[in-house]
């Protein structure tokens, strides 16, 4: 925000929003935000398209991007600011689907590192819910080792040519635009010859399978690029230098639970406290035992730990008391209270959360759940990547040892990529 505007005062912001909100937002209906990826297609993009009109009212009443400088279509206000308003839009609909990755991390990489036109031309489109983002991260070959990406870009004039395969991109489908990042150079180390390109999905040259999951879902594709020509003047960053935009985006990405840009609603986000878990236990009949009300008791605790420190690793970043990857902590402590919350409304579901009737439909949604657990572990980043980074980034231990640190990247054995 500029220096000649005025700060709105936190309470003063809350006030004009709670009225906006109960004015203009629909009130969320039963059962909201659950389901994804289970849905039938069409249902799905009828989903999709709902929360675009659903971005295009915030940004239209002026509550788009609260921490987002206004000169890319945003607020500039402060995450004091956006913390009220995720306690405030608790209990009504929001466009809940398209927050993450379009906003955390691809907006916030573009705002880091993007070129004025780059964030010109894509951050109000976001924010308007005009343009849906996906990073283009994961490789077949690569696991959690995003660095050792084998998607190449050739330069050819003002041009770049594109081919390669992503992984695990949730939403390719129906989304707009993605963040890509792709070696450039084969001939220093791995790290020092990668660079970072956006590009639109949906394009000659770029075909997109889906994948089916345990679950039924498809929601998580893989993409098969193909001579794929980008612009110049759509790389982020400096040639070879991938790396440290890298570093920044998996940043953001471990940042997901307290991020400011994103809309986070208090007390709802996966298995918070939203979650009405004693009202789980009242169904399956386990608010009746001791050990049903210790599991509701133990899950009421982890939500709330959570909660406090999604607000206390931001505030340790941003006063410099800790570093950025501090980040970390949150996706191990997500991760692990993640599995445990999959695994507490199992057991507080009982048997109906193995086989169960319709009217048992929620009980049995959580044994869903609980076969899914470990995704918490992974998505994102896995807590072995961040269990890495705290340990040496944060607390200062040796390094791991690396038999490719110092090896030009086309010397490195590795597996070949995968092919269609």
């Amino acid at each position: 925000m500029s220096d000649t505007v005025e700060m709105e005062p936190v309470e003063d912001f809350r006030a004009r929003l709670r009225a906006w909100l109960k004015d203009t937002m629909p009130v969320a209906p039963p059962g909201f935000g659950q389901g994804h990826g289970q849905e039938s297609d069409e249902e799905e993009l009828r989903q999709v398209q709902r929360n675009r009109d659903l971005q295009r009212m915030l940004f239209d009443g002026g509550f788009a991007g609260i921490v987002i400088p206004r000169e890319y279509g945003g607020q500039g206000l402060t995450p004091a600011h956006m913390h009220v308003f995720n306690e405030e839009i608790v209990g009504y609909e929001h466009p809940n689907r398209i927050q993450i990755p379009t906003f955390t991390p691809c907006a916030a990489v573009l705002l880091d590192f993007g070129t004025e036109e780059q964030k010109k031309a894509h951050i109000p489109a976001m924010l308007k819910g005009d343009e849906i983002w996906m990073q283009f991260l994961s490789e077949p070959s690569g696991g959690s080792d995003v660095a050792s990406a084998q998607t190449t870009a050739v330069r050819d004039g003002d041009e770049w040519i594109i081919n390669g395969s992503k992984i695990w991109t949730t939403g390719a489908w129906w989304s707009d635009w993605g963040l890509l990042l792709a070696r450039t150079n084969w001939d220093v180390p791995k790290h020092r010859g990668l660079s970072v390109f956006i590009l639109p999905i949906h394009q000659p040259g770029i075909e997109i399978n889906r994948i089916e999951m345990l679950n039924g879902s498809k929601e998580f594709c893989q993409e098969y690029l193909t001579d794929v020509r980008v612009p110049d003047s759509d790389r982020v960053s400096e040639v070879d230098d991938g790396w440290t935009v890298g570093i920044r985006w998996m940043f953001h990405e471990r940042s997901l639970g307290h991020s400011p840009y994103p809309i986070r609603p208090v007390g709802q986000g996966r298995g918070g406290l939203g979650g009405n878990l004693l009202g789980l236990a009242r169904r399956s009949g386990r608010d009746r035992d001791a050990r049903g009300r210790e599991l509701v008791g133990e899950a009421y605790a982890l939500s709330r730990a959570q909660q406090l420190l999604g607000r206390r690793i931001p505030e340790l970043i941003a006063t410099k008391t800790t570093t950025d990857q501090a980040a970390a902590l949150g996706k191990l402590s997500g991760g692990s209270t993640g599995v445990r919350m999959a695994t507490i409304t199992n057991e507080l579901a009982g048997s109906a959360a193995v086989a169960w009737t319709d009217e048992d439909e929620q009980l049995g949604r959580q044994g869903v759940g609980f076969v899914m657990r470990q995704t918490a572990c992974i998505a994102g980043g896995t807590t072995e990547m961040a269990r890495n980074v705290i340990s040496e980034r944060v607390l200062g231990m040796p390094r791991e040892r690396a038999a490719d640190r110092d090896i030009p990247f086309r010397d490195v054995e590795r597996t070949a990529p995968h092919k269609k």
